[in-house]
């Protein structure tokens, strides 16, 4: 199965299902010489964890991140550095009744169809604890990339949806509540909609800002490896995400050019920063941001005719431990894959320059 790589210098490569004894990951590229410190990694593994709180799963990993090579007395070495997620609370039974069913618009019919197999239990490969291993590469990238901050935050749960800039918002109350939505007032709003989500058996989506500020000016490559392409590309790997937006998105088609051009003040910067921070496909400097859009998650706890193995249609209802929403999981995962594209572009412009 190909498409288990991201980035060119700075790569990571990832493997392992849901319910299987671990997953984990190999990530080759990284200077020696990098401080590592292990605990910040685990404390960003802790913020996607299961289990969590009252509007996620249920399932309770404890998420122990364990490094096998690469780091030696904190240091990295410059070899690949290897890594391994085990998987402890494992409940395969619950997935027994759709062995030979298929979920409405989940990976079970596509995975089937193209490999003539498939991992049924929690959805294998397909399944959101592979970003497990994201987030652990990606908190390396972010140990690599010092001065840049990467700061996501939810902003949508369904038609709830936060309307300040970022640039009003305090993102010092985002960990402070489950949802992860820097305005309390709408986190709560928020967290109450998912809980009675929750208790009809259904799911519901919502939005994921992005904030990355000092970026350097000179990221990213012309034509096909456009820095925005290559972030787009990496959100729009993440598990249940629909869409992806940059700097004014799609807000800007309204707009007319004398609105929408940033003008330059003498030292380089923009007097607004309606590119999102990218000219070009290369960073400006300014900052970048940009909104990730997840669906609903497809396993719901209501009846739904389906399809199965034999080409029937039959009645199933999902079983098991699920999200109702899975933007506040995906907070760190956002981060993660921004931090993984910027630190490919980070070592590739040093490469460049020499």
């Amino acid at each position: 199965m190909p498409g288990n790589s991201i980035g060119t210098v700075f790569k990571l490569t990832t493997f392992g299902e849901s319910h299987g004894v671990a997953i984990g990951g190999v990530i080759d590229g990284c200077p020696a010489g990098l401080k590592i410190d292990t605990e910040k990694v685990q404390n960003d593994l802790n913020r996607r964890r299961p289990g969590q709180s009252a509007i996620v799963t249920q399932r309770k990993e404890p998420d122990t991140v364990e490094f096998l090579s690469g780091i030696f007395e904190g240091l990295s070495t410059g070899t690949p550095i290897g890594f391994i997620i085990k998987n402890a609370n494992q409940k395969s039974k619950d997935y027994s009744h759709i062995k030979y069913t298929f979920r409405p618009s989940h990976a079970d019919y596509t995975y089937s169809e193209k490999y003539g197999v498939r991992d049924y239990r929690g959805g294998g490969r397909s399944s959101a604890r592979e970003t497990a291993c994201r987030v652990v590469a990606g908190s390396v990238a972010k140990q690599l990339l010092q001065d840049i901050s990467i700061t996501a935050y939810v902003s949508g749960v369904g038609k709830l949806e936060l309307t300040k800039p970022y640039h009003d918002l305090d993102f010092s109350e985002i960990e402070k509540n489950p949802v992860r939505c820097p305005d309390p007032s709408l986190a709560a709003d928020m967290e109450s909609y998912i809980k009675k989500i929750r208790s009809e058996g259904d799911t519901v989506g919502g939005i994921v800002d992005c904030v990355i500020k000092n970026v350097p000016i000179g990221l990213g490559e012309p034509v096909f490896d456009k820095l925005h392409a290559e972030l787009g590309k990496a959100m729009l790997s993440i598990n249940a995400v629909k869409g992806f937006e940059y700097g004014s998105g799609f807000k800007g088609t309204t707009m007319k050019g004398s609105e929408h051009n940033d003008q330059f003040n003498q030292d380089g910067s923009t007097k607004t920063n309606l590119s999102g921070g990218i000219q070009g496909g290369i960073s400006n400097g300014m900052d970048i941001y940009f909104r990730v859009a997840f669906k609903p998650v497809a396993t719901l706890m209501q009846k739904q005719t389906t399809l199965n193995q034999q080409g029937e249609m039959v009645e199933m209802q999902g079983k098991g431990r699920h999200d109702p929403c899975v933007v506040p999981r995906a907070v760190p995962i956002v981060e993660s894959m921004a931090a993984l594209v910027l630190a490919d572009y980070y070592l590739l412009n040093k490469i460049s320059k020499i």
